[in-house]
């Protein structure tokens, strides 16, 4: 499956200075999470600022596949009427997750602690990611893969446990996708489920599960790990989920207003979540202009306004434990980086190379395509910034989305225009990422 038969090319120029209020979409982590654990649950979920792109929408689509009740009630207004912990049904047909590795992941933790099998698969990208690091944890609670493509890759058969196992796991590398999918095999599991993480990632399955009625305590291991314990079998109830603004999303406009000179930018409800915003302190030890103001939350997680102003950058060295709280916001850092004065030098960008895309070699093309000295050391980028970019490339988005918009920022402030050769997996994450720029100033063609 592809977002689309054929390839929709833009190019980016030089813009006038950004100026404008604008939300972007809902978060993508938060918008799956509210889907599945609203079908896991008692009663009805409402949930509003759902982020209405194809991950997104193929997540709701499963959920409805294996027994819960969908329906879309306005604009990114969505209820679902769960079946409750256990509860799933076989699916009729294989659940396509189409460009989604968050959403087929979570759901194989969902199914996995139900006893029916399913089948997942995705589009071409999808097929070619790991699972087996997925797979591992959850075979250890009982559940079986019946069938499979080469390495445990999709499409697969996965057949949930009829009695799962509780057990202590400590994961291999930190990923919110691998705790979240042990966490939500153990909800079936009785007894506690326990989850150890040497570095944080993001927490929004724990808080979400805390506001859906689960027992669930999470405490430092370490020096910058956690311990997640989930008592299983509870009855989770259905609740009301507002879903921040997406700071992945507003990654994007936020880097464009920083090297577009004479930019002034608010966005609105950005989630700010301290797991989630190592781009945020990034920027502002290369001396982005970024204030922050009205913080308020809902279901555990903060959000807050951002007014961001155009600045004059500077080359840092992020640390290697910063990566998990911006794992998905490297690539349009590159772009920030060769904008500014001087090296960065980001550290420990292993989990970059199995995304939709090897992001780490596809950000490095990118550069380099358009006139920036980069290299790639181990697991090190390295960006020698001249605060400016030569720009005149075409940039390959290998059915990336964050590739496409990350190059697209560049071209806007790039002294040629910057080409990428299919935007249409942009409909992914942030389908309306080309008109809300354009409305913001940024010139494509």
């Amino acid at each position: 499956m592809t977002v689309s038969d054929r390839q929709t090319p833009l190019e980016a120029r030089r813009s006038p200075a950004l100026k404008g209020r604008v939300r972007v979409p809902g978060d993508k982590s938060i918008s799956h999470r509210a889907l599945i654990l609203g079908a896991l649950a008692v009663g009805e979920t409402r949930i509003s600022g759902l982020l209405e792109g194809e991950d997104v929408l193929n997540t709701a689509k499963a959920m409805a596949a294996l027994g819960a009740r969908t329906e879309r009630t306005g604009v990114a207004a969505w209820s679902v009427r769960g079946v409750g912990v256990g509860g799933f049904a076989a699916p009729a047909a294989p659940l396509d997750f189409g460009n989604s590795g968050t959403g087929c992941r979570l759901a194989m933790g969902a199914v996995a602690g139900c006893p029916i099998a399913a089948t997942f698969d995705g589009d071409a990208s999808l097929r070619s990611r790991p699972m087996r690091r997925i797979l591992d944890p959850l075979e250890l609670m009982g559940a079986r893969v019946t069938a499979s493509a080469g390495g445990g890759r999709l499409p697969l058969t996965l057949q949930g446990a009829r009695d799962p196992i509780p057990m202590v796991y400590r994961t291999p590398v930190a990923s919110a996708q691998i705790k979240s999918a042990v966490l939500l095999a153990g909800l079936s599991a009785p007894g506690v489920t326990t989850v150890i993480e040497q570095e944080a990632s993001r927490d929004h399955t724990e808080l979400m599960l805390a506001h859906f009625g689960a027992d669930i305590v999470s405490a430092p291991e370490g020096a910058h790990g956690r311990r997640i314990s989930l008592t299983g079998q509870p009855e989770l109830h259905g609740a009301e989920v507002v879903v921040p603004a997406d700071p992945s999303s507003a990654a994007f406009p936020l880097v464009a207003a920083l090297i577009v000179p004479g930019s002034d930018l608010v966005l609105t409800d950005v989630m700010t979540n301290p797991l989630r915003t190592g781009l945020f302190t990034t920027l502002r030890e290369m001396g982005a202009a970024i204030e922050e103001s009205g913080q308020r939350g809902d279901a555990g997680e903060p959000m807050a306004q951002l007014r961001v102003r155009a600045s004059k950058l500077r080359g840092v060295e992020v640390p290697p434990e910063r990566a998990p709280s911006m794992i998905d916001e490297y690539l349009v850092l590159a772009v920030a980086a060769a904008f500014a004065e001087g090296t960065t030098i980001m550290r420990g960008l292993k989990e970059l190379r199995v995304k939709e895309s090897d992001r780490l070699e596809a950000t490095a093309d990118m550069l380099r395509v358009n006139g920036v000295a980069v290299e790639i050391s181990g697991d090190d980028l390295i960006v020698a910034g001249k605060g400016h970019v030569p720009g005149g490339g075409l940039v390959a988005t290998h059915m990336d989305h964050r590739i496409a918009m990350s190059a697209l920022v560049m071209g806007l402030a790039s002294d040629a225009p910057v080409k990428v050769d299919d935007t249409a997996f942009i409909a992914t994450s942030f389908p309306d990422f080309v008109p809300m720029m354009r409305g913001l100033g940024a010139e494509f063609a």
